[in-house]
């Protein structure tokens, strides 16, 4: 089942350093290319590759067999809401409880993260005399929790409560009063050399799961946007078209804006284009006429309708979970879909079979954005916004469905084979 496959790949990468250390190796093993920012590669026509970003950020293509007249994207991130470690952590607490110092990384569901099993991963910079190397680390038996304050301490929690960051939801290491504790546990697992510098996070460590009366549903941290992330990565992998560029790119930082070198709202897809464009000889005119041919679907995950709360559902656009994929659109163009990549999206779907659902939010309730409007601000190019439906998004443990996932690899893998031309406000699908 696809969905075990998707699930697996989320339990493996607790960080988004770990996300695209693990997209690196299916890329590997599926015979594509390393090629480097500032190197000089040969780009050939009919061959696979990948460049990364920071260590947290991807972009994979297949090279047609000669000048492409179009592009196929998909674009999805690989971020989560979670806490941060910040610098010099540790904090000792009347010399019994040793916590750790974090601050939240984007729009976290609080409540969520306390009274669950909690570990550390992330990356550290080591210091080998002439060199700073990256190592990726993951405390994965390692356990720390946020515990709650007991009710007859709180009698009011039930009725609403705003947790204090900076107070009430760092995690607690372990017991005693040994500042080094944290230090020990980093070179623990980095061996020889000083550390110079680090990016650590907290995360859920509770596995992902199948759930459901009949196993229909995945419960699973970071399912927003990590399930887009593997059905687009594994749907690169399985198309055959030999005709356009087609590429998949996972960035980083979504979820805090997307304002980094490794973000959507970076020069890193513009550039890449360049780069393939310039080793292929391009000229600006067909350079700036492929961009006019081409498309971009922006996967990340959707509202879906919630049981308990059908009323903060919009009146007709109602997305439920294992109906389909859904297309997002907005007014205020926080989703980038208009009619145009709307009917390009359906008719995708339709001619592989796939069912799809119109998400739209509530007139006054103002929804969140995603990474399709800030990507095309640097490309312009059509774009679609389409997600997986589920519940509870930026919570510790979210809510999705087992058919959706395995509809959104087979819609992307049709998008990659289709074979069409756009033309002005025409599109012809061979």
């Amino acid at each position: 089942m696809f969905a075990n496959e998707v699930i697996g790949f989320i339990n493996d990468s607790p960080t988004p350093f770990h996300a695209v250390s693990n997209i690196k190796k299916i890329l590997d093993d599926n015979g594509f290319v390393e090629v480097y920012e500032g190197g000089r590669e040969e780009i050939r026509f009919g061959e696979k590759y990948y460049v990364t970003r920071n260590g947290s950020a991807i972009i994979a293509f297949v090279m047609p067999e000669g000048i492409p007249s179009s592009m196929s994207i998909v674009a999805s991130h690989c971020d989560s809401p979670c806490f941060k470690l910040k610098p010099e952590p540790v904090v000792c607490v009347e010399k019994n409880y040793l916590l750790l110092d974090t601050e939240k990384y984007g729009g976290l569901i609080n409540s969520t993260w306390l009274d669950r099993p909690l570990s550390l991963a992330g990356r550290v910079f080591m210091d080998y005399g002439n060199k700073i190397v990256p190592k990726l680390v993951d405390f994965k038996d390692v356990r720390l929790v946020i515990p709650n304050l007991a009710i007859h301490m709180n009698p009011e929690i039930n009725k609403g409560y705003q947790y204090n960051l900076q107070k009430e939801l760092l995690p607690l290491l372990g017991m005693g009063n040994d500042r080094d504790s944290f230090d020990k546990l980093l070179k623990s697992a980095c061996g020889d050399g000083k550390i110079l510098g680090m990016d650590m996070f907290l995360y859920n460590s509770e596995p992902g799961t199948v759930a459901g009366i009949d196993n229909e549903l995945i419960l699973s941290p970071r399912l927003d946007d990590l399930e887009c992330v593997y059905a687009s990565v594994d749907a690169l992998i399985n198309s055959d078209n030999k005709d356009k560029l087609c590429m998949c790119c996972v960035f980083d930082n979504e979820e805090v804006g997307s304002k980094s070198l490794q973000g959507a709202d970076s020069d890193f897809l513009l550039m890449t284009v360049k780069k393939i464009a310039a080793g292929l000889n391009m000229d600006e005119q067909t350079f700036s006429g492929m961009l006019s041919r081409s498309m971009v679907v922006s996967a990340d995950n959707a509202h879906a309708l919630h049981p308990g709360y059908t009323e903060k559902a919009d009146t007709n656009n109602r997305p439920v979970i294992n109906e389909g994929i859904v297309i997002k659109k907005n007014s205020s163009l926080k989703y980038t879909t208009d009619g145009f990549s709307e009917a390009f999206f359906k008719k995708i779907c339709k001619n592989a079979g796939i069912p799809v659902q119109m998400f739209a939010n509530r007139s006054d309730i103002a929804g969140g954005s995603t990474l399709g409007n800030i990507s095309i601000s640097h490309m312009s190019v059509h774009t679609v916004d389409i997600g997986l439906p589920q519940l509870a998004m930026h919570s510790a443990m979210e809510t999705a469905g087992v058919k959706d996932v395995t509809y959104l690899r087979e819609a992307l893998e049709e998008f990659y084979n289709a074979k069409y031309v756009i033309d002005k406000d025409i599109v012809e699908i061979l």
